[in-house]
């Protein structure tokens, strides 16, 4: 993740050089060649999932698995500081306008996603030596999260790096001031850091490719002064991950998938470094 800070704050320095500089287009910034940058945070929600976990010793199914967001307190150093600025539940984007309305763009959705401990949920299959209270078979049976059965969370977090088609339309022009709609699809990568604690196995915190998430996406934007802008998006989609580990054994893994919702906030910047054409003198 420093490595990420390192990265944004080098756009934002080059996107800053660039209001600078004596190149921008008079006309909209949202056109054809113009680039946009934001950051900001999120909100989330998540269906319920069955989740399927599978090692040496069990291989069993939890059906309907309830699970909440976890967004940090507000604090300005956490938010605003470019060493913990991570921390939080946050949206990062950039993209480029191929035409005047449609742009592509690469994001990171850095959402939180905790499992509701103590809840009561149905299992199904079996647990064998593990020297615990839970070794048995199940059908359907009830149990409840306890610490001492399981712990999962994506909370460093249940990250999407992702690619986006976007479509943008101003719809009011006050001059200083301009309101425009945008909305688009998007799919790409889940790379969770998955804090597991299993059975009294290990506890693993790593990152890992675990799957594949596709998205929708519908915001409003309010742009000032043709240059800066702020952001309101609602976002949808599906997340599969096939491929979770659970423990810091190769063979232990886990898989599910859910639906997901977020309500963004994002404050960004758009410029075009196309200079305006001279008429040269004859």
């Amino acid at each position: 993740m420093k490595k990420l800070t390192t990265l944004i704050i080098a756009i934002l320095l080059i996107v800053v050089n660039g209001f600078s500089q004596d190149q921008f287009n008079s006309k909209q910034n949202y056109s054809k060649g113009s680039f946009y940058l934001y950051w900001g945070w999120n909100i989330g929600w998540f269906s319920t999932s069955d989740i399927h976990f599978e090692g040496a010793n069990y291989d069993f199914t939890l059906s309907d698995v309830y699970a909440n967001d976890r967004q940090s307190k507000f604090n300005v150093n956490t938010y605003f500081n470019p060493t913990t600025v991570t921390i939080p539940q946050y949206n990062f984007r950039i993209g480029y306008f191929i035409n005047d309305h449609y742009n592509i763009s690469f994001g990171i959705d850095h959402m939180k996603y905790v499992m509701e401990p103590y809840q009561i949920v149905k299992i199904s299959g079996s647990i064998d030596n593990t020297g615990t209270s839970y070794d048995g078979n199940y059908n359907n049976d009830d149990i409840a999260m306890t610490k001492d059965f399981l712990q999962f969370e994506h909370t460093d977090g249940l990250n999407y790096p992702n690619i986006e088609f976007r479509r943008f339309d101003e719809i009011i022009n006050l001059n200083k001031v301009r309101i425009g709609i945008t909305e688009g699809v998007g799919a790409g990568i889940l790379y969770p850091k998955t804090n597991t604690t299993l059975l009294n196995n290990e506890r693993y915190d790593e990152f890992h490719l675990a799957g594949y998430g596709l998205s929708a996406v519908v915001g409003l934007n309010v742009t000032f002064y043709k240059y800066f802008f702020v952001q309101s998006e609602f976002k949808g989609g599906f997340i599969s991950m096939p491929d979770i580990r659970t423990t810091n054994s190769k063979s232990d893994k886990s898989s599910q998938n859910f639906f997901f919702s977020q309500l963004n906030i994002v404050f960004g910047a758009t410029l075009n470094f196309k200079k305006d054409k001279v008429t040269p003198e004859p």
